[in-house]
C-alpha cells in the first residue's frame, strides 16, 4: 500500500493556517493524544480546547499570578500548572465538579518558572523555580519528598585535596528526558547538567563552547537528539552520550558537547522564543522571535537539518509554539492570545487509493474483457479461502514505543532498568480509559 495512506505524517511538514483559536493564552501545548490543547493566560487561569469542535471545554482558575507553564500527564488525564504565585497546581480533568477543583497544591518559596510531570508517572513533578533552584516534588506516600537537585561544586588537586570549583550557576531550564530516568537542567554559564532521577545526583556535566545562558532544551522522542536554545541567538542539536548507573563515590562524567548542527538566522540575527521536534523527529521548528512578524523555521533534519521553509503567520509575533504528538501539525501562539494551529493540506489524489486506478481528464469507454464476470466455481474459491488462512499473521507488529524511547536513550533494548521500576512504584491513577466532562462556555463566544 502507498506508504502516504498508512503514514500520513511522512508527507511533509505544516504548511498553512487550519484554524485560529482565541484563548488569550501566552503559550499552548498540545496534550499526548492529540485532541486538545490546553493555554495558559496572564490572569492566572488556564483553558483546555477541544480541537474537534475548535471550542474551550474547560477553564482552571486556581491561580492569581501570570501562568508560566502548562504540562500534561502521559494519557492527558492531568494537568499541571505552574504561575508566579509560587504554586504548581495538579488538576484532574476526569472530575465532574464544574468549576473544576484542585486536585493537588505544591507551593514553593519563590514563583515557579516551570513544572513538568515525570514521564511515566504524575505523582513525580519537576519544578524549576525563579531563583535558579530546581526540585523534584514526589508525592508518592512511601517516597513523599522535595529534593534540590545541586551541582557538584567540589573538584580535587592532583593530589587528591578538595578545592573550590567554578561559583554555582544560576539554573534557567530543567527537562526530563523522554524515559524520565534523567534530568536535564541548562543553566546561565552555557553548561547542562545531568542528574539521576531516582538518586538525585548529578551524574554529568556538559559545558557548549560560546552557547551563553540556556534558554530551552527539547528532545527528540528518542530520546536519542537534544536541542538547545540559547541566548547566543543559534540553536544547537546534540547526540547525547549513554551515561553510566550513579556509583557509591558519586563519579560524573565531565565532557564538552559538540553539536552536530547550528541553526540561526544568517540574516536578521533573531533570537528564538521556542523549538519543538516532529514527532519522528524528521522535522524540528523554530519559532523566532521577530517583534513585527509571525515566523516559524523548518529544517529537514532526516536531510542534515538543511532548511525547509520559513511560515508566516501575519504581524501578531510569535511567542510560543509547540508540534503536535502525533501528525504534521503545529500549535503558535501570538502575543495578543490567539492559537494558530498550522496543518498540511494535501489535494485529492484518489490514484493513491487503490492499485491500478488512474485519474483521468476525460471519461473514456471501458471495454469489458470476455471472462472478467464469469462465475468462478466454489470448490475453486473455497481453496484459496483455505489457503488464505493458512498464512501466519503477526497480530501484534511494532516495536513497543517505550522500549525504544528506553533503548535510544539508555543502549539497553527490551530491558526495563531499576530507574523505570522506580519510576512505576505506586503508580497514578492516569490510566487510558477516562472520560473529560465536556463544558460548554460562552466566553468565547
Amino acid at each position: 500500500m502507498n506508504e502516504s495512506l498508512i503514514n500520513p505524517f511522512s508527507i511533509t511538514h505544516p504548511t498553512a493556517v487550519q484554524t485560529s483559536l482565541y484563548a488569550l493564552a501566552l503559550f499552548a501545548r498540545f496534550d499526548p493524544s492529540g485532541r486538545f490543547v490546553a493555554g495558559g493566560r496572564a490572569d492566572g487561569s488556564a483553558v483546555v480546547w477541544d480541537l474537534e469542535t475548535r471550542s474551550p471545554i474547560r477553564t482552571l482558575d486556581g491561580h492569581v499570578k501570570t501562568v508560566t507553564s502548562i504540562d500534561w500527564s502521559r494519557n492527558s488525564r492531568y494537568l499541571l500548572t505552574a504561575s508566579k504565585d509560587w504554586n504548581a497546581i495538579v488538576w484532574d480533568l476526569a472530575s465532574d465538579c464544574d468549576p473544576i477543583q484542585r486536585h493537588t497544591t505544591i507551593r514553593f518559596d519563590a514563583p515557579v518558572v516551570s513544572a513538568s510531570f515525570h514521564p511515566r508517572n504524575s505523582k513525580i513533578v519537576l519544578v524549576l523555580l525563579s531563583t535558579g533552584e530546581p526540585y523534584i516534588a514526589d508525592l508518592r506516600k512511601e517516597h513523599r519528598s522535595r529534593v534540590e537537585l545541586c551541582e557538584v561544586q567540589e573538584e580535587s588537586d592532583e593530589e587528591g585535596a578538595a578545592v573550590p570549583s567554578r561559583p554555582r550557576s544560576a539554573m534557567t531550564v530543567a527537562r526530563f528526558d523522554p524515559l524520565g530516568s534523567h534530568v536535564f537542567v541548562g543553566t546561565s554559564a552555557g553548561t547542562i547538567l545531568v542528574f539521576n532521577t531516582r538518586t538525585k545526583t548529578m551524574v554529568a556535566r556538559h559545558k557548549i563552547t560560546g552557547a551563553g545562558a540556556i534558554k530551552g532544551l527539547e528532545f527528540a522522542k528518542s530520546g536519542r537528539r537534544l536541542v538547545t536554545n540559547s541566548s547566543d541567538r543559534t540553536i544547537r542539536q546534540f547526540n547525547l552520550p549513554q551515561y553510566a548507573p550513579p556509583n557509591q563515590e558519586r563519579e560524573y562524567l565531565e565532557q564538552e558537547l559538540e553539536p552536530t548542527q547550528r541553526f540561526n538566522d544568517p540574516i536578521s540575527k533573531t533570537a528564538w522564543h521556542a523549538v519543538s521536534y516532529s514527532p519522528d523527529g524528521e522535522w524540528l521548528a523554530g519559532g523566532a522571535a521577530d517583534p513585527a512578524a509571525h515566523k516559524i523555521y523548518i529544517w529537514d533534519m532526516s536531510n542534515d537539518g538543511q532548511f525547509a521553509s520559513a511560515l508566516d503567520g501575519g504581524r501578531e509575533p510569535l511567542t510560543h509554539l509547540h508540534w503536535h504528538p502525533k501528525k504534521s501539525c503545529i500549535a503558535s501562539t501570538t502575543n495578543q492570545g490567539n492559537i494558530l494551529i498550522w496543518h498540511c493540506p494535501h489535494p485529492e489524489r484518489w490514484g493513491a487509493f487503490a492499485g491500478g486506478f488512474e485519474e483521468v481528464d476525460e471519461n473514456i469507454v471501458y471495454e469489458e474483457k470476455e471472462d472478467e464476470f464469469d462465475i468462478e466455481d466454489e470448490e475453486v474459491i473455497a481453496e484459496r479461502k483455505r489457503k488464505g488462512e493458512e498464512i501466519e499473521v503477526d497480530v501484534e507488529g511494532g516495536v513497543d514505543e517505550e522500549m525504544e524511547v528506553s533503548a535510544g536513550a539508555n543502549g539497553a533494548a527490551g530491558k526495563l532498568d531499576e530507574d523505570a521500576a522506580w519510576a512505576d512504584e505506586e503508580p497514578d491513577d492516569d490510566v487510558g480509559r477516562w472520560k473529560i466532562k465536556i463544558v460548554m462556555t460562552d466566553e468565547y463566544t
